[in-house]
């Protein structure tokens, strides 16, 4: 049985385009055995404070009821990613970078020792390895993977930094010029992903 981890990033609850093409995405990915693990992060995200050291680290004896319910919510989210063997993430493009939500789920994913280790000669090593991982990408007027595209890069890169290597892009890009034609190429990019 394959565990398939799906977070979905859009402000928007009705009408985005990001959440439909995801849906889209998995009904192709999905089988019957497979376990759906879903987290919507405009439901339930926190945002990093009161940090007494790098790298998420504050004392017990130090911590806030805030605090707990920060590391209550990264020990989740650093189980869900561990345990997934497919990633479904739909995100659009705000301003030309992610969405809050989505850099504060990367800043409560990145625990070192669980998703991430120091080497002695003080290499960063990713800890997820053997993850498929789909992007499905919006946005208005942004070329995704364009000079303005900042979302994506950083995306990929701390993907990367989690030790996940093996990412495909799905994207449906400056929608506000031509919304049939870019949902239609990230339709037919789902279709190609899945011939058999």
């Amino acid at each position: 049985m394959r565990k398939i981890y799906q977070i979905d990033c859009s402000a928007r609850k009705e009408g985005s385009t990001s959440r439909k093409l995801a849906q889209k995405l998995l009904q192709k990915i999905k089988k019957k055995d497979d376990q759906l693990i879903y987290r919507d992060l405009d439901d339930e995200m926190l945002f990093i404070s009161g940090l007494t050291e790098s790298g998420m680290k504050i004392p017990v004896e130090q911590q806030t009821e805030d605090h707990k319910k920060m590391f209550e919510l990264s020990d989740k989210l650093v189980i869900e990613l561990k345990e997934s063997d497919i990633i479904i993430i739909s995100v659009p493009i705000y301003n030309f970078g992610p969405p809050a939500t989505l850099k504060a789920w990367a800043d409560l994913a990145a625990r070192v020792k669980l998703t991430f280790k120091y080497s002695e000669d003080g290499d960063r090593i990713g800890l997820l390895e053997d993850k498929q991982v789909y992007l499905v990408i919006t946005s208005g007027g942004t070329k995704i993977q364009g000079d303005e595209d900042y979302l994506t890069p950083w995306l990929i890169h701390m993907l990367n930094f989690f030790g996940i290597k093996n990412i495909k892009i799905i994207a449906a890009d400056q929608m506000a010029l031509d919304y049939e034609k870019s949902i239609k190429q990230a339709e037919n990019k789902i279709e190609e992903l899945f011939k058999d």
